[in-house]
């Protein structure tokens, strides 16, 4: 199986590099690659080094044919595997496309953070006239991918070591109705190597904006995944599923976030459930089962889930400040709100708990966004949650002060 990868991931580089040098070589003001370098860390790599190309058609700003995105990282304190390395190849397919509704072939492979991952996707996009904000978009996604190092994740007990063949369709919906803006999200998915499992995930989020600083936001969200599912797929009441980490370069790697936060149960991965005030004891099942040779302590880990999360925005004198700061004022923003989070398992599989978890609290969140060519946002989200209630608090109590810090937003619109 490890020559089966270590093919795939040559053949990939080596279509998706020999594509747009074949295109510079018949005419280089045909094509341009735009490298920069880039610095990153991790508790494994220690400071990566390395350099990131964007590749693209001059003057089409990442919305024209051909487009290339890639990266190769040498790691400093050397590990196993010190060079790592990622490569996107997108191109239109011109039959199916039209101005802001384009349908597109795309090719991945990286590896990178002790994950192996290599597949195909197929994307379309509508688009309502030249409104960015209101748009359809599915894709389905074809992969083979391993966790191929531990070392890497924050909690290796939500991770197994199996390659899977993985088939995806997913689709989003953004668009406005009389009480607001609104967004819907499904994911199906199917394994097909070894142990056959299949995941969907869905989630509605509608805002109401009662006043420029008063408004509510709710989320409706449910996970399913089926009996022989991989643990990284599996869903805890208070954060991402483990397998949504590799998608963002701040939580694919452990250390980028300080271990000590993550493991202190006081730091949480937005996603999921997202039953915010839940982190610490969610947290407390994972270091007690890595601990376990014979992993006797298991997490807890659900193989459904349904939630609802609302957040009311409240004025707050601050946020007034951010607003009147020229130019600044166009990507960050500052927010407070009042939160309450509810969830409990559909019971898809036997003994999975029947009660019911909430929490409710205060917070504050501070989010830069610089939209890309597609309007979506795209920067970072940083939050500092007070969860003071919780129906099922162990054994404190119902009603106490504890302090969250969170990175990521799962109501963004």
């Amino acid at each position: 199986m490890d020559r089966i990868y270590t093919l795939i991931t040559v053949l990939f580089f080596l279509i998706i590099w020999m594509m747009p040098a074949q295109l510079t070589a018949q005419s280089s003001s045909n094509y341009e690659l735009i490298p920069a370098p880039d610095l990153w860390y991790n508790d494994a790599d220690g400071i990566r080094v390395g350099v990131r190309v964007k590749g693209q058609v001059p003057g089409t700003f990442e919305d024209g044919p051909h487009r290339l995105d890639a990266g190769v990282w040498l790691s400093t304190w050397f590990p196993d595997l010190p060079v790592s390395y990622y490569a996107s190849y997108t191109n239109p397919i011109q039959q199916w496309s039209d101005f802001g509704s384009e349908a597109s072939y795309q090719l991945i492979t990286s590896v990178r953070a002790g994950y192996h991952r290599h597949g195909v996707a197929l994307n379309k996009r509508w688009q309502e006239g030249f409104d960015e904000r209101r748009y359809r978009e599915l894709s389905l996604f074809n992969s083979y991918e391993k966790r191929f190092d531990d070392e890497y994740a924050a909690f290796p007990v939500l991770w197994s070591d199996q390659g899977k063949l993985k088939s995806s369709l997913s689709a989003e919906l953004k668009n406005d109705n009389s009480l607001g803006w609104y967004k819907l999200d499904a994911s199906w998915g199917v394994q097909l190597l070894n142990d056959f499992y299949t995941q969907f995930t869905g989630s509605f989020s509608q805002n109401v904006q009662f006043h420029k600083y008063w408004g509510l936001n709710v989320r409706l969200f449910t996970g399913m995944a089926s009996v022989n599912s991989a643990p990284e797929y599996l869903f805890s009441r208070s954060s991402a599923p483990a397998m949504n980490t590799v998608y963002n370069g701040v939580t694919r790697a452990k250390g980028t976030i300080p271990q000590p936060w993550m493991e202190s149960g006081k730091f949480q991965i937005a996603g999921g459930a997202n039953l915010r005030g839940y982190t610490a004891q969610d947290v407390d099942t994972f270091l007690s089962s890595s601990s376990e040779q014979n992993a006797i302590v298991a997490p807890f880990l659900l193989n459904s889930i349904a939630s609802v999360n609302a957040e009311f925005d409240y004025f707050n004198p601050i946020a007034l400040g951010f607003n009147r700061i020229p130019y600044v004022s166009e990507f960050l923003s500052f927010r407070s709100y009042l939160f309450f989070d509810a969830g409990r398992s559909l019971e898809l599989i036997d003994n999975e708990p029947d009660n019911l978890f909430a929490d409710a609290g205060a917070g504050f969140s501070l989010s830069l966004n610089i939209p890309d060519y597609l309007g979506k946002s795209r920067g970072f989200v940083f939050k500092y949650e007070l969860p003071f209630w919780l129906s099922e608090p162990g054994m404190q109590d119902n009603f106490k002060i504890r302090h969250l810090f969170s990175f990521g937003a799962v109501i963004t619109l």
